[in-house]
């Protein structure tokens, strides 16, 4: 039996993961922490046993988690890291808050952050990927993220030091956002409410997202997000080539590729977390087959397997 930190927040061993995740799949993890503060996640992370892998998970919107569960710490954020403060153009805000509630509040502020508007998640797996969509990033308007390191300790790292790049960034191995300062352009409230309600009406006629999916499966091979304009090329969209390998709508198990959009992989409600990579790594194989480019998960994969 591993000698487990006592911390303040809530520690669980042998955690349940699949009623986290919005593809509502998936294993146990060793042990799961939500912890009641910055300093009591500091204190915790410095006291675990370096051998013990740590992984933060945030609302659970763009990973699957593998039926034998994860071996590791899992660390959600709550309450305590929820948090937006506004000064000027100025945005620091806790890594726990929801994308699309950060530009909602930024918009009634006269701040645009719209893109975030339609990005599942949470603000840290938002600044760890980068994400981005109508031609914005993350890297265009972020200029601090704060850390805890493997070690416990605090740091504040300037946006140009992760190297951020399409979904991907580099951060210090191990540690876990607690929050990000974000520098916004000013714009009238009423207008970035009416852009954010286009955005919506537009996500909602072309995405499956009464279903449970967890957004984009694969990156795009363009390597830039869809620019949501009339001349985006979408000749190296993963949707498209999908689509030209003609899977859409594609089936193992209870998991498809959505009929609504090729790049979008949902269960249909008895999907097990192999019946989800399986039809994954089917597509990445037909994909290569039929036109030569290598598709790249996009939806992070964690855990271990099922035992055959």
């Amino acid at each position: 039996m591993v000698n487990m930190p006592a911390p303040k927040g809530q520690l669980t061993a042998n955690r349940p993961l699949a009623d986290l995740t919005w593809m509502r799949v998936g294993g146990p993890a060793d042990y799961f922490f939500l912890p009641e503060s910055k300093e009591d996640l500091s204190h915790f992370i410095k006291d675990l046993c370096s051998h013990i892998d740590v992984f933060p998970m945030g609302v659970g919107s763009n990973v699957i988690v593998r039926d034998g569960g994860v071996r590791a710490v899992v660390i959600r954020l709550g309450r305590a890291f929820n948090h937006i403060e506004i000064s000027g153009n100025q945005i620091r805000v806790g890594a726990a808050v929801l994308d699309a509630h950060l530009a909602k509040q930024a918009a009634q502020a006269g701040l645009d952050l719209t893109f975030l508007r339609t990005i599942p998640g949470a603000v840290g797996g938002a600044v760890k990927m980068n994400a981005g969509c109508y031609g914005t990033y993350v890297a265009d308007v972020l200029e601090t993220v704060e850390v805890v390191l493997r070690s416990g300790a605090s740091k504040t790292l300037p946006a140009k030091d992760l190297n951020l790049r399409y979904r991907a960034s580099d951060l210090p191995a191990g540690c876990v956002i607690t929050a990000a300062t974000f520098r916004a352009k000013a714009g009238h409230p009423k207008d970035l409410a009416a852009r954010m309600q286009d955005q919506l009406l537009r996500r909602d006629q072309s995405q499956p997202t009464k279903l449970r999916s967890a957004g984009s499966t694969f990156r795009n091979p363009a390597g830039f997000s869809s620019t949501g304009q009339p001349d985006d090329d979408h000749s190296l969209k993963a949707w498209k080539v999908i689509d030209e390998a003609g899977l859409r709508g594609a089936r193992i198990g209870g998991a498809q590729i959505s009929p609504q959009h090729a790049n979008f992989m949902i269960n249909t409600g008895d999907a097990s977390a192999k019946d989800l990579e399986d039809l994954g790594e089917m597509v990445r194989k037909k994909v290569f087959q039929s036109s030569g480019i290598q598709l790249e998960w996009e939806i992070m994969r964690v855990g271990d397997h099922q035992p055959e």
